[in-house]
């Protein structure tokens, strides 16, 4: 296939599979699926969906070539990685369309970061894995020595959507694995354009798959299958629950990056103008569509009155707007569904008697098209409320007042999740303590930014396994120690 120079975004035909080395639509379904630009409720791409028997040959294909790819220097691996760089930095533009059109992502937000971390993670998988050691010495005449897994299964979001895809992708391409990508059918137009990016970077056909499909089409196929070696997924907890059961059976690998309900703990020693207008506006981040989103922010007592204040007054400054344009605004959340989703979470806080202060149900005000919501901060909202259990994943900030270090502590671990934290203090030694004791799989202090190269994942039902850097790498990765191996 030629690789087609337009954005993808503008073509009406249905968007397919790429299977085995050639696009192809699927071999006995002809169901479709409306992907809806979110700013605007237009159509803004057509899917066509995969059944069993696409996952199966997709499977089969990925299978097939595993061996012969597995076979391959990591030099020679490392090369066509950084020529698939290279040529999502010629097409970067397009990869900031795309994102911007299929979830809504303000511009700003998709060139800086959404479409800035292909090229980031990318780059940081090839510095891991040139830093790692690959086989040592164990023993008297032992070696160790690190192997792909196999055949891979990679579920991704719409989210983050190029994200998630690049931090698995990356990983099994560079360590030799073969692999089928399930994008969301959400969010398919920058997976779309990542395909083509890979196939022209010129991998062996069949280590790269990637189908359109919803999990009800192809999900138990895909996590059951008897020759797949390992599943990666991202999105909910539910949906992973499920995933985990599937692999069962065959004993698969299975890493998850799940859903959060972060605590970012803001201590009266701090700062408190700049940390509480720093944290609604992470909250807010993404229109609130970030699973380690700080979305309860814990405040001293002491301080409690004053931050609740500052958090509604920032909120109702929150500007929406288009995603096409730049500028420093928030765009809207990816569908109808989930629209509704929030609206529903918003009004259950309304009735468990949290203090609205800002926002609230209902279409923003000024636009009568999108799924715009209002940035909403709720007060006087206690930990077990359903608005501070439950991952919202929209705009909407929760306040919860401690009385110290240690009913913080014990407020921020008292979820089912444990992705993310955030701590805010001036003492260091605080910061430095309060962290260790966060049952998460990653703490920020004072807003500082996780690095590419750090690991990334949750505690409890946030997940298992880690990505990014060294840490993702060795999630696709088999031990074989080899006894004997220097005897003479």
């Amino acid at each position: 296939m030629m690789i087609r120079k337009e954005l993808v975004v503008m073509s009406n035909s249905p968007l397919k599979s790429y299977i085995n080395g050639a696009w192809v639509l699927p071999a006995t379904s002809t169901a479709t699926v409306d992907a809806v630009n979110p700013a605007t409720e237009d159509v803004c791409a057509v899917v066509a969906v995969c059944g069993p028997d696409d996952a199966d040959r997709a499977v089969h294909a990925a299978r097939a070539a595993f061996d012969g790819y597995a076979a391959t220097t990591l030099e020679h691996r490392i090369a066509l990685v950084e020529k698939l760089i290279s040529i999502f930095e010629r097409r970067y533009d397009e990869m900031v369309t795309a994102i911007s059109t299929e979830m809504g992502a303000p511009y700003d937000l998709s060139y800086d970061a959404q479409a800035e971390s292909g090229p980031g993670h990318l780059k940081a998988t090839v510095k891991a894995v040139r830093e790692m050691t690959w086989e040592y010495d164990v023993g008297t005449d032992g070696i160790v020595t690190h192997e792909p897994i196999g055949v891979c299964v990679l579920i991704t979001p719409w989210n983050w959507p190029i994200n998630q895809i690049v931090c698995k992708v990356g990983p099994a391409l560079i360590t030799g694995c073969s692999m089928v990508l399930k994008p969301s059918e959400m969010a398919p137009l920058s997976a779309q354009l990542f395909a083509e990016m890979v196939e022209e970077a010129g991998f062996p056909r069949g280590v790269f798959n990637m189908i359109h499909g919803t999990g009800a089409s192809v999900g138990d196929t895909l996590t059951s299958h008897p020759e797949v070696d390992m599943i990666s997924f991202t999105g909910s907890t539910r949906a992973g629950i499920q995933i985990a059961k599937n692999a069962a059976d065959t004993v698969k690998r299975v890493a998850q990056e799940l859903g959060g309900k972060s605590a970012n703990i803001v201590f009266a020693d701090c700062d408190l103008e700049a940390a509480v207008t720093r944290g609604v506006l992470h909250c807010y981040g993404n229109t609130g569509q970030s699973c380690n989103a700080p979305t309860r922010m814990l405040v001293e007592q002491s301080v409690y009155d004053a931050a609740v204040a500052i958090a509604a007054r920032v909120a109702k400054a929150a500007v929406l707007g288009d995603p096409m344009k730049k500028g420093p605004h928030y765009g809207p959340v990816v569908s109808k569904a989930h629209y509704d989703k929030i609206q529903g979470l918003i009004q259950v806080g309304i009735d468990e008697g949290a203090q609205l202060v800002a926002g609230g149900t209902g279409r923003a005000e000024g636009f009568d098209r999108g799924y715009y919501v209002k940035p909403t901060v709720f007060a006087g909202v206690h930990n077990k409320m359903r608005i501070a259990q439950e991952e919202v994943f929209g705009p909407v900030l929760v306040l919860i007042p401690f009385k110290d270090e240690a009913d913080a502590i014990a407020i921020a671990n008292d979820s089912p999740y444990g992705l993310y934290a955030y701590v805010q203090t001036g003492d260091m030694d605080r910061a430095r303590r309060v962290a260790r004791h966060m049952r998460a799989g990653g703490v920020s202090i004072n807003g500082t930014s996780q690095d590419y190269m750090a690991p990334f994942g949750g505690y409890k039902q946030s997940g298992n396994g880690r990505e990014y850097g060294e840490f993702g790498v060795r999630d696709f990765l088999e031990i074989k120690s080899i006894s004997g191996f220097r005897t003479s």
